[in-house]
């Protein structure tokens, strides 16, 4: 691999493409994929050595695999942390991170707009383990400081959220979190550290679900939790090593692929994804567009001070994301009819894919939730969310007109 001193002054870009090359005896041009499930050693005491610690090596790829740690390097190079850990999936970094840093009779203050499953993780699972969670307005600072307790030790949320695309001020929860000797949890997944480094602006730790954006094509299942050489590189590492929520070296491989267009496409999402927004707020069936770049969104200026630009200089525009969500008149049924009626986006669940997707989370990604959190998290039955992909905007307006003819 190349050193990491060089990583020092990269961009994103370069460091998406350079950082970690991965290159074996055969001098390789693009990294290699280590399909292997151990690793052997030149003697006995050198595997003694390697198992120990006191020798760096492989042992064994639930815990030790080259391919993974390249895309881990990568991925803690580009979002400015000193450790990463892959993991099976988003929700595995999640729980990873969780059962490294939280005991029984713990507390959680954590947003009330997370994805539906985060939420159930804190409701059905870890409540029975003695750790409580209250959930608050991501945007309501103060929600968050009432909310402390003596016992608190995590502040979790996703800025972006999901699907409503709120957003939350890092710094000021970066502060209120420290204050009460907690650590701030903020997942990325949304922006990628190509749009956002929340760790640059306070947070602890990073969670990523790079399965979406990072992988970028919809292929693979996988997970990153980037932070420092302690908490991660020791402590949540150790977790994994131990329990075993490991990522594939052939998913890490996929993944960092993904890491080399990711500025690129970024980009176009972005770009997309603001003209969807402003063709969408035109269009006599929809009641409300739910977009950050759009004037009217109540954290606009604030995404405009906290996300990155689209390029280098003053005059590029800020970065706003992919994700686009609207509601529809006529409730359920009208939502349903629009998505059916639609011929080319794809009806799934799953974001950041080349492919725009188009789905209905309050029976979906969110269809495990109570009514009553998903009305306080205003997730109505009207409410329909699109990831916007690389096909030509025409052609996804297009598609969505169908849906508001019907």
């Amino acid at each position: 691999m190349n050193d990491s001193e060089d990583w020092k002054d990269w961009g994103s870009a370069t460091l998406g493409v350079r950082a970690a090359e991965l290159r074996g005896a055969e001098r390789e041009h693009s990294p290699a994929i280590h399909l292997t499930s151990s690793f052997i050693f030149e003697n006995a005491a050198q595997a003694a050595a390697v198992f120990a610690g006191t020798e760096a090596g492989n042992v064994y790829s639930r815990f030790t695999n080259p391919t993974v740690r390249a895309f881990e390097q990568r991925l803690a190079a580009m979002e400015g942390g000193d450790s990463c850990v892959g993991t099976a999936s988003g929700m595995s970094a999640i729980l990873a991170t969780f059962m490294t840093l939280l005991r029984a009779g713990d507390h959680i203050v954590a947003s009330q707009t997370l994805f539906g499953t985060t939420i159930n993780l804190c409701n059905n699972i870890f409540a029975r383990f003695g750790v409580e969670t209250t959930f608050v307005a991501p945007e309501d600072v103060q929600a968050w400081r009432n909310a402390v307790r003596p016992n608190t030790k995590l502040f979790f949320v996703e800025t972006p959220n999901n699907p409503l695309t709120d957003i939350a001020d890092i710094r000021a929860l970066a502060e209120v979190a420290h204050a009460a000797n907690a650590l701030l949890i903020v997942d990325n997944c949304f922006l990628t550290p190509v749009l956002q480094q929340p760790l640059k602006l306070g947070a602890d730790l990073v969670i990523h679900s790079a399965t979406k954006y990072l992988d970028g094509q919809g292929r693979c299942m996988g997970g990153a939790v980037v932070g420092d050489s302690t908490r991660v590189g020791k402590d949540v590492f150790g977790f994994m090593r131990t329990a075993g929520p490991s990522m594939s070296p052939f998913n890490a491989w996929v993944f960092l692929k993904g890491l080399e267009t990711l500025s690129l496409r970024m980009r176009a999402h972005c770009e997309a994804a603001h003209k969807l927004a402003l063709w969408l707020r035109e269009q006599p069936a929809i009641e409300h567009v739910y977009y950050p770049g759009l004037p009217d969104h109540p954290q606009h200026a604030l995404a405009q001070a906290q996300h990155l630009r689209l390029g280098d200089g003053p005059d590029a525009p800020t970065a706003y994301g992919g994700i686009v969500s609207f509601e529809v008149k006529g409730g359920r049924e009208a939502a349903w009819r629009v998505i059916d009626a639609t011929r080319m986006l794809s009806i799934t669940a799953n974001l950041g894919d080349t492919r725009t997707t188009i789905t209905h989370p309050a029976t979906t990604t969110h269809g495990r939730v109570p009514a009553e959190a998903r009305a306080r998290a205003g997730i109505k039955e009207s409410l329909i969310r699109v990831s916007v992909g690389l096909e030509n905007i025409e052609d996804i307006c297009a598609d969505l007109v169908r849906g508001m003819r019907a």
